[in-house]
């Protein structure tokens, strides 16, 4: 079966530059599935704060044969061992809603281990250019309730230029993290996901859309200063 993983680093303009402009790709990567490279963005800030595109880190997330080609590519790839400088997680699959072209997901879904078992969820959407104003209306108060919301350990977002856009969470358990989902969080307006979900399904924002959903199985590095920031993984470096 094969592994997914999500990496994230801080590099120089040129570097980062260069990641967007020429990711990764299958055919010069021995292992790799596919790849997408985009720059990080902090969830929840102003559309035209300084924080909001934050050009000099990189987020990639991406599916490989196995994780032996993870580490091949950490080693001895040029761009590989600029994200080795960094964070990533690797990660199983568990459950798709949606469909995303280029990736090779899974037709069945796998069974959480337990309702309070940490959990990776990772979102990735090809925009609808005339939409993008509809869905940064709906999508900002959504990004704001994950960003702050107790149940994550980290959150964030990603876009690349012109249509791609994706959001990367660790929940501390499953069930805070369908909690959420469904409006059943105890926090201030808990419908905000619920509610974007619905307006999407009203009028659709994009034209390709999934969420996935993972069980994390290792970590490596550090990110902002912090380590082990999946809860209760017993494999860390």
């Amino acid at each position: 079966m094969s592994i997914f993983s999500y990496h994230l680093v801080k590099t120089s303009y040129l570097s980062a530059l260069k990641a967007i402009l020429f990711p990764p790709n299958s055919k010069n990567v021995s292992g790799l599935i596919h790849a997408e490279c985009m720059t990080s963005m902090t969830l929840g800030s102003a559309i035209f704060s300084p924080s909001r595109m934050l050009v000099r880190q990189i987020a990639v997330f991406a599916q490989w044969e196995n994780e032996a080609a993870i580490d091949r590519f950490l080693k001895n790839n040029h761009f590989g061992r600029t994200l080795a400088k960094g964070w990533h997680t690797r990660l199983s699959f568990l459950r798709q809603w949606g469909k995303i072209t280029e990736f090779e997901i899974p037709n069945e879904s796998l069974q959480f281990d337990s309702p309070e078992a940490p959990v990776v969820a990772v979102t990735l959407a090809r925009m609808k250019l005339l939409e993008v104003p509809r869905f940064i209306h709906w999508g900002r108060p959504v990004e704001k309730l994950v960003r702050d919301h107790p149940g994550t350990t980290l959150s964030l977002a990603s876009i690349r230029f012109p249509r791609t856009v994706s959001t990367f969470s660790v929940w501390k358990s499953q069930k805070e993290m369908t909690d959420m989902v469904q409006g059943h969080s105890s926090v201030p307006l808990p419908k905000r996901h619920l509610n974007a979900m619905k307006e999407r399904d009203r009028k659709d924002f994009h034209f390709e859309f999934t969420t996935l959903r993972f069980k994390p199985i290792a970590e490596f590095g550090e990110w902002n200063g912090r380590k082990n920031i999946i809860p209760s993984l017993q494999k860390n470096n």
